[in-house]
């Protein structure tokens, strides 16, 4: 059998304890199973000509290789779901070029109280975020912020956030809430923040729970954040200014102009819980499950 070869980081390859519990449970599982596997050094310039030059099946930390013997591995957005994906992960994830197709409403159902439960009732999200409950004013509209500094290199944006919020804040009348991402420690984010709700006085910049945020808000715009997913859960309807792989139940506005129209129509109604099972049920892999080395081995033809 090919042998199966993860590009991981150097101190994972230096000492394996410090890999990540998928990567613990799936080599686990494949030693227990014999099956060959090794870990290299991730190099990701030239990655292609090298895997082609190494014989074997290869899964590359969050990666976004493209060769037929490859695959691409990264937290879904939402832990303990995993893409493991032929093109890339998350924004770049084939999922975004698939058609949603019908599914088990029961199944749907039960799969997203699941979720809930954990991430809303929970309060919790993919990054720490305050336990103290902050009493919002209603909101036409919350807009999450994304950390530029690590904007993967040729991420596609539509329309960028100063832009994004901009737009917002001259289409809706009503309070806005603006959350910064908890990672942007640029002094010139805060700066003009404040610059921009001296212009606007509906504009209401909190660091507050992210589920408090979505929960007070009517929607929620973002270019392409996690938090459309945990909106999608809420549920919220988002609107999307930049590439996703979770566009299919999101309304995407491409230019100003799309951002405008999306603002100023009723919010479609959209089938969140068929997409949350779908999307992690799925095409993602459970880190948690019983079945993850049986599902990753199908998912590499292995």
């Amino acid at each position: 059998m090919d042998p199966i070869i993860f590009h991981w980081p150097a101190e994972w390859v230096a000492d394996p304890a410090r890999m990540l519990p998928f990567y613990a449970r799936i080599t686990a599982g494949l030693t227990t199973r014999g099956r060959d596997w090794r870990a290299v050094t991730i190099d990701r310039d030239g990655l292609a000509d090298r895997i082609d030059a190494m014989p074997g099946l290869h899964v590359v930390n969050h990666g976004r290789v493209r060769h037929p013997r490859a695959w691409n591995a990264g937290i879904a957005y939402v832990y303990p779901f995993w893409h493991l994906d032929r093109d890339g992960i998350r924004a770049f994830s084939s999922i975004g070029g698939m058609a949603m197709p019908a599914v088990d409403r029961g199944a749907a159902r039960r799969f997203a109280q699941r979720l809930r439960q954990r991430l809303v009732a929970g309060r919790t999200s993919r990054y720490g975020q305050p336990a103290e409950v902050v009493a919002l004013p209603r909101a036409r509209a919350a807009v999450f912020l994304q950390a530029e500094a690590s904007r993967a290199q040729g991420e596609t944006v539509w329309v960028d956030r100063w832009t994004m919020l901009d737009t917002v804040l001259r289409c809706v009348a009503g309070p806005v809430l603006v959350k910064p991402h908890p990672l942007d420690f640029d002094p010139a984010t805060g700066d003009r923040l404040e610059a921009m709700a001296a212009q606007f006085p509906q504009m209401v910049v909190t660091l507050a729970n992210i589920h408090d945020v979505i929960v007070a808000a009517d929607r929620v715009v973002t270019i392409n954040s996690a938090v459309g997913i945990e909106a999608f859960v809420h549920p919220r309807p988002v609107i999307l200014c930049g590439r996703a792989d979770f566009h299919h139940v999101a309304v995407t506005a491409r230019d100003v102009e799309a951002l405008v129209a999306a603002l100023r129509a009723p919010a479609p109604q959209m089938d969140y819980d068929g997409f949350l099972w779908w999307y992690f049920g799925q095409m993602c892999l459970n880190a948690g499950a019983g079945d993850l080395v049986d599902r990753f081995l199908a998912r590499v033809g292995a």
